[in-house]
């Protein structure tokens, strides 16, 4: 395909659509209300379904909906519409029904709600946290993939700098290897009235308890297995300069492209600094983040919220050798990303850290 202009939100609806997406709701929620209007714009002229729901819980209800039938759905907000969709989002995971949520957020103070969920019993969700618009459309086609790979739920971290870009990006459909057939699980009402109807549960069991063996119980083990499996196979990360760097600065999303460029300048002018970006903030990649880090004196932690990510780099990484260089940015109206983004900012967080490391 050609490369096209596209707005950051019109690009993702276009990879949504590469992947076979055939259903959307969602509620508009500023910045993600841009998704919402590409999504009802192209999804059916691509012979799709969207729907502009009444409200969050609405959405993600419908979409869980379509999901079940075996089609290729999602559904989207911003942190507070999210914040309402997690009771079913933790139900699709634990019911084992792939779907996908974009959650195009105000800043990054979404990451803990992403990635520990607000949802009940044992589960996980995927997270990919593109840094820019041409990754947000090569990780929309991978959530889908994946969603569908290990019947899951795959989350898209995004934010309003992503949502709002134009970029020249090329939407072609990607190519992935096979998948598991979903003829033994997606509702079509072909097993009604047979005494071997199926349905989707959180407890997973058929109309008599005999669509897998273990009942309850053997259900949510397989569901927690599945879960320890996709933390040891699905990480994924960016990392440069890390061999020799006496500072690592650890960054996620648009952020952390910042970090990436002026780390780069830095790096130029014979600064040893280096950088790791996590790209799958569940499973966070902590094993790679330490090998990363083991020759580093200092890790600093860029994240624009008042410390979430930090959390997860500390479960890898001495503590006494974190430390956050990030913080809270919103602009005046708290719709958009604030000052702190920019990166003459971000160039005087690092050298500052830096000079901490060289006392």
């Amino acid at each position: 395909m050609a490369m096209k202009l596209l707005e950051g939100s019109e690009a993702m609806a276009e990879a949504a659509i590469a992947a076979g997406l055939r259903f959307y709701s969602g509620y508009p929620m500023s910045p993600s209300t841009n998704l919402l209007e590409a999504m009802a714009n192209k999804v059916p002229q691509s012979g799709g379904v969207c729907i502009n729901a009444d409200t969050e819980i609405e959405g993600i209800m419908m979409a869980l909906g379509a999901a079940a039938t075996g089609n290729r759905a999602a559904t989207g907000s911003t942190g507070g519409g999210c914040a309402l969709m997690q009771e079913a989002i933790a139900e699709a995971a634990i019911s084992e029904t792939p779907l996908v949520v974009f959650t195009i957020g105000r800043a990054q103070q979404d990451y803990r709600q992403a990635t520990k969920g607000g949802g009940w019993g044992d589960y996980n969700t995927i997270v990919l946290a593109p840094k820019d618009v041409p990754e947000a459309v090569e990780h929309v086609q991978t959530l889908f993939h994946l969603a569908d790979k290990y019947r899951c739920v795959g989350i898209l971290l995004a934010d309003n700098i992503i949502a709002r870009t134009q970029v020249s990006v090329d939407v072609a459909p990607m190519t992935f290897g096979p998948l598991p057939d979903k003829e033994e699980w997606k509702l079509d009402g072909s097993s009604s009235g047979t005494g071997k109807a199926k349905f989707h549960w959180s407890w997973g069991v058929g109309k008599y308890n005999t669509r897998k063996p273990g009942g309850v119980n053997g259900h949510w083990n397989r569901v927690a297995d599945k879960f320890r499996h996709i933390a040891e196979t699905e990480t994924r990360w960016e990392e440069a300069y890390c061999e020799d760097a006496e500072l690592v600065v650890v960054a996620f999303g648009t952020a952390g492209k910042f970090v990436e460029y002026v780390v780069s300048e830095m790096r130029e002018a014979g600064t040893k600094v280096g950088y790791f970006r996590p790209i799958t903030l569940w499973p966070f990649p902590g094993e790679a983040l330490a090998r990363a880090t083991a020759g580093a004196r200092r890790v600093a932690v860029f994240e624009l919220n008042a410390g979430q990510m930090i959390e997860d780099v500390t479960r890898f990484v001495d503590r006494g050798k974190v430390s956050a260089i990030g913080g809270i940015s919103s602009d005046e109206d708290g719709l958009n990303i604030g000052r702190m983004m920019a990166a003459g900012e971000v160039r005087r967080r690092i050298a500052d850290a830096l000079k901490e490391v060289q006392q």
